[in-house]
């Protein structure tokens, strides 16, 4: 049982102790993409899981849009050394996706419209920890951010939160992704400094 209600996040701290080693604060919203924007329709989106045994669990955007919503107030890092304060979501958390989803493995790799794929373990998608976010702002996810939908992972690296997210593939073996295989950090901890392989 947990301690602490989920969105339960304490007093709020004084900018300095909410800023990772290395980064700095902006008042924008950089857009950093490693290759065009996909213009993906709602009416053909769909978000799937596939276990480590071949088992699919498929949402289309009505039904996406009909699981419960949450809206996390989070902060974001980028490993370009960027933070940005309190960001405004909302989105399904993976906790409902990955409800009825049987599974023993460790490990996801996040694939994206477009060809993008990113690797983190499963644990870092539970327990509150990660959404599937629609909206920003109280506005329609935007395309440069990720729109229509895109995963949500803020205790890591930005990089980690993988836009025009089309599905996660359940994996008994880590697998890295797109920016890992480039030499980027498997896990990618901001308060770690986690950004290279390394480090």
């Amino acid at each position: 049982m947990a301690i602490v209600s989920r969105g339960f996040h304490g007093r709020r701290q004084p900018s300095e102790h909410r800023l990772p080693p290395g980064q700095y604060e902006v008042r924008d919203f950089p857009v950093l993409s490693a290759g065009p924007t996909p213009r993906i329709s709602r009416d053909t989106w769909e978000f799937t899981i596939v276990t480590e045994t071949g088992a699919r669990h498929s949402w289309s955007w009505p039904q996406l849009m009909a699981l419960p919503a949450e809206e996390p107030l989070v902060d974001l890092h980028c490993v370009t050394k960027w933070s940005k304060f309190a960001t405004p979501w909302r989105g399904v958390s993976m906790d409902t996706l990955l409800g009825d989803v049987e599974t023993e493995a460790d490990y996801a790799l996040v694939h994206s419209y477009g060809g993008y794929t990113t690797n983190l373990p499963v644990a870092d998608l539970l327990d509150g920890q990660a959404w599937i976010a629609y909206g920003y702002d109280g506005e329609d996810l935007a395309p440069e951010h990720g729109g229509p939908a895109r995963l949500l992972v803020p205790h890591l690296y930005l990089w980690k939160s993988a836009k025009w997210v089309r599905g996660i593939q359940l994996l008994l073996q880590d697998e890295p992704g797109f920016w890992e295989s480039a030499g980027y950090h498997d896990y990618g901890d901001p308060w770690r400094e986690q950004r290279y392989q390394g480090d």
